[in-house]
């Protein structure tokens, strides 16, 4: 057996493992802890827009609210563990390559590290607020999004970093909902595991789901190009001001419902994809 024989085999075998039954649990407490957050994001922005909201809908209110709960403590470690999970199976995919034809395609490793990133991060922040017995975690996304936005306008061409990052957001956005109105979340699931009802549940919780997580990424991307344009890191929104941004529309607060509602739907579908997802 030469060396190249030996390095394919050895890749091989590593390959197996980042996607065996360890990874894979991995993967799929991931899911069920975005599915939590979502949905108690989307709660809390119900609350918000029939005008009894107290705490912010984003994932600093969220996690206050568990928080709050019996158990709390052991449950934000659970979600914190979950998340970190997610950014494993993702960090899986860089090294490895995801699962279908095209996994290993160089562009298919550059959005799993993008994406490895940001759970990483929203990991670390999540175990950083339950070591903190809820006084830590950065501060609610509002404040995050005008400090971030005011450093990097500081910075050398920053108006137009900003401007191309709230760009690129934007983009995501729209990305995210077009994908979901095409159900090509249906590419991942395990489709001959589940009944006709359940397939009718799940495009139900994906297409409103990823339709309104879109529009706010979206909304979200426009408010940092504003803050481009016009120099004003005040004008960058969290996800907790951008949520309210819509019930300042015409539409007045029902808009912010069905974004809140959709919210809720796309918590329920993570927990389908922490069921039927292919790892």
């Amino acid at each position: 057996m030469n060396t190249q024989t030996l390095a394919r085999t050895g890749r091989s075998r590593a390959h197996r493992a980042a996607n065996g039954s360890v990874t894979e649990g991995a993967a799929r407490a991931g899911f069920t802890a975005r599915g939590v957050i979502y949905l108690l994001v989307g709660a809390l922005a119900l609350q918000i827009a029939f005008g009894e909201g107290k705490r912010q809908a984003d994932r600093g209110g969220a996690l206050a609210e568990i928080s709050d709960k019996p158990f709390g403590a052991v449950l934000l470690w659970a979600l914190g563990v979950g998340l970190a999970g997610m950014a494993l199976w993702r960090l899986s995919q860089v090294l490895f390559g995801a699962d279908g034809p095209d996994g290993r395609k160089p562009q298919k490793r550059a959005l799993a590290a993008v994406r490895f990133v940001f759970y990483a991060f929203v990991a670390y922040s999540v175990l950083s607020f339950a070591a903190g017995a809820g006084k830590s975690g950065g501060g609610s996304s509002d404040e995050q999004s005008r400090d971030v936005t005011a450093r990097a306008l500081e910075l050398p061409a920053g108006q137009w970093l900003v401007g191309a990052g709230g760009l690129a957001v934007v983009a995501a956005g729209i990305w995210i909902a077009v994908q979901a109105l095409r159900r090509k979340y249906h590419d991942k699931l395990k489709l001959g595991e589940m009944g006709r009802r359940m397939r009718r549940l799940v495009d139900v919780t994906g297409v409103g789901g990823g339709v309104a997580r879109g529009a706010v990424f979206a909304a979200a991307g426009v408010f940092a190009v504003r803050a481009a344009v016009d120099y004003e890191p005040d004008r960058a929104k969290g996800v907790d001001d951008t949520l309210r941004s819509f019930a300042d529309t015409p539409l007045g607060p029902w808009l912010l419902v069905c974004v809140a509602g959709g919210l809720v739907l796309f918590g329920l579908f993570s927990f389908a994809m922490a069921r039927w997802r292919r790892v």
